[in-house]
């Protein structure tokens, strides 16, 4: 299997450096295209991977292509590559396509999966949600899953639910980035030193996810069992409420969704 990223940003390269950090892929067969080619050179080859001159050499190496460029250049880009993408497995990570907005675009006859993924697929702790609606055949999707499943959970949803499901999953990182800094604050406040601070709550914020996944608990179970009767926890706990914490968070989740 060989992959190939048409436009190499952060999401793209995020999922390059996760594909290798799992040792999913040999950095040969991970190629790249993208309009700077100096930049381009410095982001793939120390790495091993290939740089490309051109979407049409990328594609032709290739058996995956990953579309990475930004949504509102797909219709400038994607369709003039059509014949090229006929026989290949097609996986979009652009924000706002589904498979029909895809076939509107390019037509019923290739192998599309649309998907979100995230930036903590860089370290092999990501989530691809993605459409349950596509045209990737049952081998085709397998091999999606192989590639990826090191790196990320891969979650498959409702058309409909594609796009809240990947503000959940892509967009919280800088939620919870923001969570982290403000626990950080806080540490150096009182006293700590601030790599410490953030080193105790950067893990604190990981092994909390590791538990609920793990282990299915609930959040609120979670944070009870925390929160012992006229504890500290239980203050710190009604000092976010008081300061509408958990409101905050879903207002951040409407205003992206446009509710």
């Amino acid at each position: 299997m060989k992959i190939g990223f048409l436009g190499f940003g952060n999401m793209a390269q995020a999922m390059a450096k996760g594909l290798l950090l799992t040792e999913s892929i040999a950095p040969q067969n991970i190629y790249a295209c993208a309009k700077d080619w100096e930049k381009l050179c410095r982001n793939t080859q120390p790495s091993g991977m290939v740089p490309c001159h051109s979407a049409e050499e990328m594609i032709e190496q290739v058996d995956l292509v990953v579309i990475a460029i930004k949504p509102y250049m797909i219709p400038k880009v994607v369709p003039a590559l059509h014949d090229l993408l006929t026989d290949k497995i097609i996986i979009s990570v652009a924000a706002g396509y589904t498979y029909d907005k895809f076939n509107e675009l390019m037509g019923d006859d290739l192998h599309v999966l649309c998907t979100i993924p995230n930036t903590p697929i860089s370290v092999g702790e990501g989530i691809i949600v993605c459409e349950q609606t596509h045209s990737l055949t049952a081998d085709e999707f397998a091999a999606f899953e192989q590639l990826f499943s090191k790196s990320a959970l891969i979650q498959p949803v409702e058309s409909h639910l594609l796009s809240v499901a990947g503000t959940v999953a892509g967009c919280s990182p800088a939620f919870i980035s923001m969570f982290l800094e403000a626990l950080g604050d806080a540490g150096v406040k009182h006293g700590l030193p601030r790599a410490l601070a953030y080193r105790l709550a950067g893990q604190a914020l990981c092994g909390t996810g590791k538990l609920h996944v793990e282990t299915g608990t609930h959040p609120g179970a979670m944070k009870d069992a925390v929160c012992s009767p006229g504890g500290t926890t239980i203050k710190g706990v009604s000092a976010l409420e008081h300061h509408g914490f958990r409101s905050a968070v879903i207002d951040a989740i409407d205003a992206i969704e446009g509710k």
